[in-house]
């Protein structure tokens, strides 16, 4: 791990060269590993396979759209020195009343997906235990790695995750020699017969949505701080990004190539274990361990991201709550109560939903609450990064705005379907 060099007064001296910022991007990494899940690998299969390559473009645009959120939340608080849970609290406490209950729903219900999600590959693999097994295997895997490590050794497990993704991902599209012509005819914006909601919802899904907020904390664990690692976090978050788009495209290759006008349909993560029986029946049994690899890697380093990143949030958020003397002014860490409480409410309460399904009144308040979350986010960041709060020259461009106004257009649309879907 390289070690970031100190001035005098001992604040952080941030890399001049472009060699020397490469050697420190890892948040970006991690960023790249937790916001890639199996649902970014179903939706860019199930496109590719329905529509070929037409629909790259929407997977690029998702994924510079996700940076500017992340750029954006990393600038308030280089610039600030506040977390944006500060920044949202700042705008009234119905900011922070809003993340507070969606913390605690969304985590209850992400907790049992993601474990069951990581275990339907690894059953795959390895048949040796039921599913409800592995998925409490994987989530205590989890909370032993975020209790007992440090960031350090978490970042380098994510940033191995992400190099056996680029190798499985990567690696299951270049077996099926993909025509580069068609590569870049997606890039080409255009519908090509799809549904708008097909193409805004690969607009949306590339990359997460309540993780990318960790990315502060992260940033703060690697001691970057002050305006001056404005431009080294761009660089990161960028990488982190590129990746995103690299993983995502990939599988889109996969649908494009081998799915593509055969009429076969890839429903959930059974469906991702459906293709990789297909996979080793064109290529044989290495090209099956491939892609189940990668598809595990893709579930897993979301989980681990996620037990890492979100605590923080929370943490963040009990402290804001409790405002009390000099605590308001105190960094979080692993070691605050809160901290450690979510992480056990991410892990134990949802093993429960293995045995018994998600009650329906939860799937509701989890689904109306995230429909809102991202235009939330994007609304709260032009508040923010347009105010006096922040200097003028750490403040949003046009470019900025254009692309922050564009993400609300897109999101409250696809807000506005989720919420109808539930009633």
């Amino acid at each position: 791990m390289s070690t970031v060099p100190r001035t005098e007064n001992s604040v952080p001296a941030p890399p001049k060269t472009f060699t020397g910022k490469a050697k420190l991007v890892g948040p970006g990494f991690v960023t790249a590993a937790t916001g890639v899940g199996t649902g970014d690998l179903i939706a860019a299969l199930v496109a590719g396979a329905a529509f070929g390559m037409t629909l790259g473009w929407a997977i690029l645009l998702g994924s510079l759209f996700k940076f500017y959120f992340t750029e954006g939340m990393g600038r308030w608080q280089l610039a600030t020195g506040q977390s944006i849970l500060e920044g949202w609290h700042s705008l009234g406490k119905w900011a922070t009343g809003y993340f507070g209950v969606y913390s605690i729903i969304w985590g209850f219900s992400y907790g049992a997906a993601a474990m069951s999600t990581s275990a339907i590959m690894m059953v795959t693999m390895f048949p040796i235990m039921p599913l409800w097994a592995w998925a409490v295997i994987h989530g205590l895997a989890g909370l032993a790695l975020v209790m007992l490590g440090h960031y350090q050794l978490f970042e380098k497990v994510m940033t191995l995750m992400v190099g056996l993704m680029f190798i499985t991902v990567v690696g299951s599209a270049v077996i099926l020699l993909p025509d580069i012509g068609n590569i870049v005819s997606g890039f080409v914006p255009r519908t090509g017969g799809s549904s708008l909601l097909l193409v805004l919802g690969l607009l949306g899904g590339v990359g997460g949505t309540i993780t990318m907020a960790s990315y502060g904390y992260w940033i703060r664990e690697k001691n970057w701080e002050g305006k001056s690692w404005i431009p080294m976090m761009r660089m990161d978050s960028a990488t982190g990004y590129i990746i995103t788009a690299i993983f995502t495209l990939s599988l889109l290759v996969v649908g494009a190539e081998f799915l593509f006008g055969t009429g076969i349909e890839i429903n959930g993560e059974e469906g991702l274990v459906s293709l990789s029986n297909l996979y080793s029946d064109e290529f044989g049994s290495f090209a099956r361990w491939l892609f189940l690899i990668g598809a595990w890697s893709a579930a897993f380093s979301s989980l681990l991201g996620v037990w890492n990143g979100v605590p923080y949030l929370f943490a963040d958020f009990v402290r804001m709550v409790r405002k009390k003397g000099t605590d308001s002014d105190r960094k979080v860490s692993k070691k605050d109560f809160a901290y450690r409480a979510y992480l056990l409410w991410l892990t134990f309460p949802p093993m429960l939903l293995l045995f018994f399904g998600q009650p329906v009144l939860l799937v509701i308040l989890y689904g109306a609450l995230g429909a809102l979350f991202m235009p939330f986010l994007a609304i709260s960041l032009m508040l923010l990064l347009n105010s006096k709060r922040v200097d003028r020259e750490f403040q949003n461009g046009w470019i900025t705005n254009t692309v922050l106004t564009a993400c609300v257009v897109v999101f409250v649309y696809l807000g506005a379907v989720e919420l109808m879907k539930l009633l």
